[in-house]
């Protein structure tokens, strides 16, 4: 077919889709709380951006797919997207760079707090369960705070070791902090628990999850003092090793895999606590998880097992336990999320304290799209963004004056139109409820 090429000076926006979630932002008042946040690091020049409009366009160029801060400069020349924020002038990469630069250790821990406290003292949600996990983000400039650690992907490279707290039930951040990259996954947990808590407000964490990396006695005493129920992975030291194969009473679960109810004190422990073993059969579960006994490498009756062990102090069935921390397993999908489509691995500055300041922002962009999901879109499963980007948000949409009134059309085909007009519509407000709350 032939055809020939030409141009118009018709302002087109290839993500007209993103129209929604500006109605989200409205129904909520996302605005109107980045505003009330007096923590927030003021703009000095006359010239300087607004605040509402940095963040809230840095946010939307997240959803857009820029991963880094070159990546904003697309979002800033989409001048229908800006019109459909609101936005009178669109930042730059080099503005995000200084607003963040402004940002100090108290003022990231400040606005950290009030922005996660909104999230969750506007959700009906009491009874939940906290999740937390480190992760390893590879440097490879001369970032502060990039140091040689624990990097098993990038060995030897420069990182950031960050905590982050999830919320499970709704798939949502509930705290961060960066961390340099020679810090063990349980520095300053209980410093960070504490602080993660007080964005709860009078909320019920019904349930706290944690890797082995956190399994030290000051955890668990601290857990149990203040008192809160917890499921923790509990490292193979050699004592620990000893007790497995002590133990007599497995009960089959399933094909394959077998379970143990027991009671284990450690050198250190200041008393006994309840210990549930799952041992899986290599033969019949060749992709099982858990460990090997190291002590017995060569031994027939335990080379043929992979084991993973949980220390907690529930009071409900041992496979219940085993159940229950399994779920765990998407605190890892959200920190792949996290990377891949959000970009949490990629923004950053040299300023430690400035990287971590946009890498809240990316945590706020991240919660913001799981009220989308959950309280707009509403579906059974929820969609990654990277999906939704081409199948909700990547729409043609240009504005076109009728009469007195301007109206954004969006190139959509018949069958679609009336599910689209649904999320427009769709009623929301704070605080939020969840249905099966």
């Amino acid at each position: 077919m032939n055809f020939e090429l030409s141009f118009t000076n018709k302002e087109i926006t290839p993500w007209g889709g993103m129209v929604f979630l500006k109605q989200m932002l409205d129904k909520i008042h996302f605005k109107e709380h980045i505003l009330s946040c007096e923590n927030l690091p003021t703009q000095n020049s006359n010239r300087g951006h607004k605040i509402d409009t940095l963040l809230e366009s840095f946010i939307t160029s997240i959803w857009c797919g820029a991963n880094r801060f070159l990546h904003t400069e697309v979002t800033r020349s989409d001048k229908v997207l800006a019109k459909i924020f609101g936005w009178e002038t669109v930042p730059g990469q080099d503005a995000y760079k200084r607003y963040f630069s402004k940002f100090t250790q108290g003022t990231n821990q400040a606005v950290s707090h009030h922005m996660f406290k909104w999230f969750f003292e506007n959700i009906h949600l009491n009874y939940f369960t906290l999740d937390i996990d480190s992760s390893v983000i590879t440097r490879y400039g001369h970032q502060e705070g990039a140091k040689k650690g624990y990097n098993p992907k990038k060995k030897g490279r420069n990182s950031h070791h960050p905590i982050i707290a999830f919320v499970n039930d709704i798939r949502m951040v509930a705290n961060f902090w960066l961390r340099s990259g020679n810090a063990s996954s349980a520095n300053n947990f209980i410093s960070f628990l504490e602080d993660t808590l007080s964005n709860f407000g009078n909320k019920t964490v019904g349930l706290i999850r944690l890797d082995s990396g956190f399994y030290q006695k000051e955890i668990l005493d601290y857990l149990e003092g203040k008192p809160k129920k917890y499921i923790v992975a509990v490292r193979f030291s050699c004592p620990f090793q000893q007790h497995i194969i002590q133990q007599k009473s497995w009960i089959p679960l399933d094909e394959g895999i077998e379970i143990c109810d027991s009671i284990y004190q450690a050198q250190n422990w200041d008393t006994p606590r309840r210990v549930v073993i799952v041992r899986q059969k290599l033969a019949r579960r060749p992709n099982a998880t858990g460990k090997q006994l190291s002590l017995f490498p060569e031994d027939e009756i335990y080379k043929n097992y992979r084991y993973s062990a949980y220390v907690t102090n529930l009071d409900i069935s041992a496979p219940d336990v085993w159940r229950s921390y399994r779920a765990r397993g998407d605190a890892e999908n959200r920190i792949k999320e996290l990377k891949q489509d959000f970009g949490a691995d990629s923004f950053n500055l040299k300023s430690f304290f400035a990287t971590e300041a946009a890498l809240i922002f990316v945590m706020v962009a991240y919660n913001l799209m799981s009220l989308f999901r959950l309280f707009v879109l509403r579906e059974k499963t929820q969609k990654s963004l990277s999906t939704l980007r081409y199948r909700t948000f990547a729409v043609g949409a240009y504005f076109e004056k009728v009469g007195n009134t301007l109206k954004l059309k969006i190139s959509l085909i018949k069958k679609r139109r009336k599910w689209f007009r649904g999320l427009w519509d769709y009623p929301l407000e704070l605080p939020l409820k969840i249905s099966n709350a």
